[in-house]
Formats: C-alpha cells, sequence, structure tokens
C-alpha cells in the first residue's frame, strides 16, 4: 500500500504536481479496478466499494472530501458512481486520472451487456435462455419496487413533496407526457418553492460529516484546496469545446456517411438526449427509454426488463442498460450489416453518447464545483427532482409488472389518457411466484439484489425446462 503524502499548502501542492503523483501505476491500476469489478448492486452499492477502497484501506481522499464530491455529483445528471469516481480521479491525478478512473469504471459492464446481449438475440429462443431471463425479468420488478422505497425515503417527508411524486406519476403513466417536461417543471417548482418556503424543499441535504471520521491531514487529498485547474471562462470554454466534439463528432461523422434516416444516427441522438436527463439516478430515466424504445419498434414492452436484469447483475452503472437498447434496434434493422455486426455497432455508440457527458459535466464542472459550498437553491431544485423520480419509477415498476407478468396488454385511450388494461386469463402464475419471492427476500431479509436474481434466474430456467 501506498503511504500516504502529508500536503502543506495550496501552493506547495501546485509546485509538486498532482497530489497522486506519488502512487505507483501498478497500485494505482489495481485500486480503480478493484472498484471496477466489484461494482455490483446500484450506486448505493458502488459508491461503498468505492470508499472502502480510496478512502479506507488506501486512505488517497479524505471523508470530507469525498462526501463533497459525492454531493455535487449527485447534483448532475449522469451515473453519480461513474462521475464520483471520474472526480476522485480528477482530484488526485488530473484529467488523464479522471478519464483513468471513470473509464475503467464502465469497461466490465460494458463487455458483460455486450456478451448477454449478444446472448439474448441470437440465442433468445434457446430453453434455458429464456427461462433466465424469465426468472431475471420477475425478480426486477421487485428490485424497481425497492427503489421506489429508498428514493422516497430521501426526499417525500411532507405533503408537497407526496403531491409532487403523485403529478408526475399520474403525468407519465396515464397521461404519457415527455420525462424532459416532468424534471423541467420540477426543477422551476424546487427553485420558486425554495426560494417561498424553503422548509418544505430544501430537504437533500447530503451526509452526516459528523458521523464520519475527519481525519483528512494525513490522506493526499484532505479537506485542503487543491487547484488542478483554474475555474476561468477562457478554461471551461476550451473543456466545452473539447467534450462538445467528441460527444457530437461521431454524430455528425454518422449523419455525413449514413445519412439522417439511418437508424445509428438515431441511436446517437437518442441516447444524447437521455444523457441529459438521468436526474436522481438511472431508475428515473428508464422509464423514458423503455417507452420511447418501443415507440421506435427497437424493443418488445417485456424486453427492456431483460436489459434491466442484464445491468442489475453485472458490475457498473445501471444506466449501461442503454447499451441493450443499443444493441437490440440495430440488430433488428441491420441494413447491409450482419445482425450482430450492426447491434454491436450500436451499443458502442449508445455507450460512447451516454458517458462522454459524465466527462463534460466533471472536467467542466469539477473547478466550479471545488469552490462551491452547500447552495440551497440547488438543493431545493434536486429535492425536488428526486419527489417527480419517485413517481416516474413507479411508473417504470408498474409499467413492468404489467409486460412482464402478463402475455396480453390491451390499452385503452380517451380524454388524452391512456388505461393499461392487462387480460387475467393470461397472467404468469410463475412469474408472480417469483416476484414475490423476490419481494419477500428484498423487503423483509434484506438480501442483497444480485443474490435475488441469481436465484430468480435459476428457478426461471428449472420452470422452462418443466414446461418443455
Amino acid at each position: 500500500m501506498v503511504e500516504p503524502r502529508l500536503q502543506g499548502d495550496d501552493h506547495a501542492v501546485a509546485e509538486q504536481g498532482h497530489p497522486g503523483d506519488a502512487i505507483p501505476k501498478r497500485e494505482w491500476v489495481a485500486a480503480w479496478s478493484t472498484v471496477a469489478a466489484n461494482s455490483f448492486g446500484g450506486p448505493a452499492g458502488q459508491i461503498s466499494v468505492m470508499h472502502d477502497e480510496i478512502v479506507v484501506k488506501r486512505r488517497w481522499i479524505g471523508e470530507r472530501r469525498f462526501l463533497h464530491a459525492l454531493n455535487y455529483c449527485m447534483l448532475l445528471p449522469g451515473p453519480e458512481a461513474q462521475q464520483l469516481a471520474t472526480y476522485l480521479g480528477w482530484l488526485l491525478r488530473g484529467p488523464s486520472g479522471g478519464l483513468f478512473a471513470g473509464g475503467i469504471f464502465i469497461l466490465p459492464g460494458f463487455l458483460s451487456i455486450m456478451a448477454l446481449s449478444i446472448l439474448f438475440a441470437a440465442y433468445g429462443d434457446l430453453t434455458w435462455v429464456t427461462g433466465l431471463f424469465f426468472g431475471i425479468s420477475a425478480a426486477v420488478i421487485a428490485i424497481v419496487a425497492s427503489a421506489v422505497l429508498r428514493i422516497g425515503r430521501r426526499v417525500i417527508k411532507n405533503p408537497i413533496m407526496l403531491a409532487v411524486a403523485a403529478a408526475a406519476f399520474v403525468a407519465i403513466f396515464f397521461f404519457e407526457l415527455p420525462f424532459p417536461l416532468v424534471v423541467a417543471v420540477a426543477v422551476v417548482l424546487g427553485l420558486v418553492g425554495g426560494w417561498v418556503r424553503p422548509e418544505y424543499f430544501n430537504l437533500i441535504q447530503g451526509h452526516d460529516e459528523s458521523a464520519v471520521g475527519n481525519d483528512d491531514d494525513a490522506v493526499l487529498v484532505g479537506d485542503q484546496h487543491i487547484s488542478l485547474g483554474r475555474p476561468s471562462v477562457g478554461r471551461a470554454l476550451k473543456v466545452l469545446g473539447g467534450g462538445l466534439g467528441l460527444w457530437f463528432g461521431p454524430v455528425a461523422v454518422l449523419v455525413i456517411a449514413l445519412g439522417r434516416s439511418s437508424i445509428f444516427v438515431d441511436v446517437a441522438l437518442f441516447f444524447s438526449s437521455a444523457a441529459v436527463l438521468t436526474f436522481g439516478g438511472a431508475y428515473s430515466v428508464l422509464a423514458y427509454i423503455s417507452q420511447e424504445a418501443v415507440t421506435f419498434g427497437w424493443l418488445e414492452p417485456g424486453e427492456m426488463i431483460s436489459g434491466l436484469g442484464m445491468a442489475e447483475t453485472t458490475p457498473g452503472p445501471l444506466i449501461q442498460v442503454v447499451q441493450f437498447v443499443g444493441f437490440m434496434g440495430p440488430y433488428r434493422e441491420p441494413g447491409s450489416l450482419t445482425a450482430l455486426q450492426a447491434g454491436g455497432f450500436g451499443a458502442v455508440i449508445a455507450t460512447w453518447v451516454t458517458f462522454v457527458p459524465s466527462f463534460l459535466w466533471i472536467f467542466l464542472g469539477a473547478p466550479f464545483i471545488e469552490h462551491l459550498r452547500n447552495k440551497p437553491a440547488l438543493t431545493s431544485a434536486l429535492s425536488t427532482v428526486t419527489a417527480a423520480v419517485v413517481g416516474v419509477v413507479l411508473n417504470l415498476a408498474i409499467w413492468f409488472a404489467i409486460y412482464t407478468l402478463f402475455d396480453t396488454v390491451n390499452k385503452r385511450r380517451g380524454y388524452g389518457a391512456v388505461l393499461y388494461q392487462p387480460e387475467l386469463g393470461s397472467i404468469q402464475w410463475a412469474g408472480v411466484a417469483i416476484a414475490v419471492g423476490a419481494a419477500i427476500a428484498i423487503f423483509r431479509f434484506k438480501i442483497a439484489s444480485l443474490k435475488v436474481v441469481a436465484v430468480a434466474a435459476v428457478v426461471g430456467v428449472a420452470y422452462q425446462f418443466l414446461l418443455a
């Protein structure tokens, strides 16, 4: 293990270079590889692994600095755990450190979901593969339900926040209003409400720093100020220009080479828009992605939950499920390519336009974020958006449950609303049993989601073989 280096004043840090320069490359790679390989269980589990490895075990980052970075990553669109890894890598070794830490965090999930997507698309009609995804899909219903409660506990603390959550659910589930509109209204409501009645809106206070140790003096980056790029307009414009070039440059090449009607261009533009909407975690945007992907014809209604099951059971950010959607759309419309070639290319495009913005937000905003402390307006906006996310995720849970547990679902429209009517005779009782069992395991016995999904997958395979 690397012995932490004591830091003096800010000027000394600047003269010595990045605070993490003293870390041997082998130690650096080993630390972030460990974080990436063990990043199961969604953001909470991923952040816990990162804290144990970087703060507790190696003592490279102090508690207060870790919590400060985490609190502000939660304000950004995108996967907060991956952004936190990027932020901490940036603090330790500048932009190259941020690229490495954030990039390797994505890699295991990317490789795993690529393999599972190929398996699902090419061999999904095999008995054991059908059973595998049947069991996973049923268990994921309980996992999404637990996400509703987990997110709700953070912010549903008064009737106003409950009303925001209920309104968001009605807007999405019954009136199919676009998710970006729901987020925009929540942001405005939070800003205005935080100004008028802050006691009702300023709810997310981050982590309790008094509950953790503050021994920051013996770590590479403690609570002292570290300057890794002056927060100036000139620097921000350079970073913004470079980031936008990396983000939209490949999209422009696709448009020029393939034309605007290409499905690969559709994938790039769709997931570029989704990338800026993931406030409140991946679950918040999954309903939007799920319903739009079905509308485009990229997925069948019940298939998105299989993709979510892949993301739940592999390391990496949950939002990596976009890779599955990006694979399946082009797989079904391959054009001049083979189906697998088109699917693989679509998966790479979806991953690129989803995660490049996450790096951009950190490199663009981190120097400014380092100078921010507890801005009430931002907290109020985040609180209200999070309350709306509770309603959106509830919509996701019910939508998934309907299409997973019933073979036939009818939709009736009237007065601008839609009503889902599953045919009771088409119910999948085995799926209900797996979902109920998963819910009992998660809510009653607090069993980790990964174990629950693994058992559900085995049960699903056994059930399909009994039917065969």
